[in-house]
């Protein structure tokens, strides 16, 4: 296996394939930034909960996948 770094293999590359790494590179650092930090948001538990009654656990999820389509 070669041992080259990714500048060496990126200055390998064409011109226009150099600009297609490069803005891979910023779409992925975007994406990073977006999601480091964040928690999940769970205020919607219980929000159902006035429903227990009139529904089973099962009949929701069959529910669910009826309309999602699977």
């Amino acid at each position: 296996m070669s041992m080259d770094t990714l500048e060496d293999l990126i200055q390998r590359l064409p011109a226009a394939k150099r600009c297609e790494v490069r803005d891979f590179v910023l779409f992925l650092l975007e994406q990073a930034g977006r999601t480091s930090g964040r928690t999940v948001r769970q205020d919607w538990a219980g929000g159902l909960a006035d429903l227990k009654d009139q529904f089973t656990a099962l009949e929701l999820q069959k529910k669910a996948l009826d309309w999602r389509g699977d």
